[in-house]
C-alpha cells in the first residue's frame, strides 16, 4: 500500500479502509501467525497473520511488511480468539501520532507514514510497519454462486 506517485491521502486512506475491514473480526480466531525476519534488511520482514471465523464468514489475511517493531507473542498458544483488533495510520512528521502511539518508535524526518497493528485477547500481536494488506476470502455463501452463469445456475444444490 505504498505508491509515492498516487494521492496525497492514498496510504492514510488505505490504512483506513483496511482498518473498516477488520472491525468485523471481532468474532474471528488467530488462526495463524507467521513472521518472517531478514538479519540484513528490514524492509524484507514480514509478518502475516490469518484469522479465521467460520464457513460462513470469510477468512482475512493481514499481511505487514518493512516492519519497524513488532512485539512478542505467545506463538505455542495456537488457535486464539480475538477481543480486539484495531489497525491505525501513524503520518509522518510534523503530524503528530496518537497518543497512545507516542513513544513507540523514534521519529525522524526519514520515517515514513506508517500502520499499527495491534490484536488483543489470549494471544496479543502488536507491530508497526511500513507497507499493509489486507485480503478477504469469499465466504462459503459467496462462493457457492458461480459468476457468468444465470441466475437459475448460480446456486449450488445444498
Amino acid at each position: 500500500m505504498v505508491d509515492e506517485h498516487g494521492a496525497p491521502d492514498a496510504f492514510k486512506n488505505g490504512c483506513t479502509n483496511a482498518a473498516l475491514t477488520l472491525e468485523s473480526c471481532i468474532s474471528y480466531f488467530i488462526d495463524r501467525i507467521s513472521l518472517n525476519e531478514s538479519n540484513e534488511d528490514r524492509k524484507d520482514d514480514t509478518l502475516d497473520v490469518w484469522l479465521r471465523e467460520g464457513p460462513r464468514k470469510p477468512d482475512v489475511v493481514i499481511s505487514l511488511s518493512n516492519l519497524h517493531s513488532v512485539r512478542p507473542w505467545e506463538p505455542e498458544l495456537g488457535r486464539s480468539f480475538i477481543d480486539g483488533i484495531s489497525l491505525v495510520h501513524l503520518p509522518k512528521l510534523p503530524l503528530p501520532w496518537p497518543a497512545e502511539a507516542v513513544g513507540r518508535l523514534d521519529r525522524s524526518e526519514d520515517l515514513p507514514e506508517l500502520v499499527w497493528l495491534r490484536i488483543t485477547g489470549p494471544v496479543e500481536v502488536d507491530a508497526v510497519a511500513a507497507i499493509v494488506t489486507v485480503y478477504r476470502a469469499q465466504s462459503d455463501d459467496a462462493a457457492s454462486v458461480l459468476q457468468g452463469q444465470p441466475e437459475s445456475a448460480r446456486r449450488l444444490s445444498q
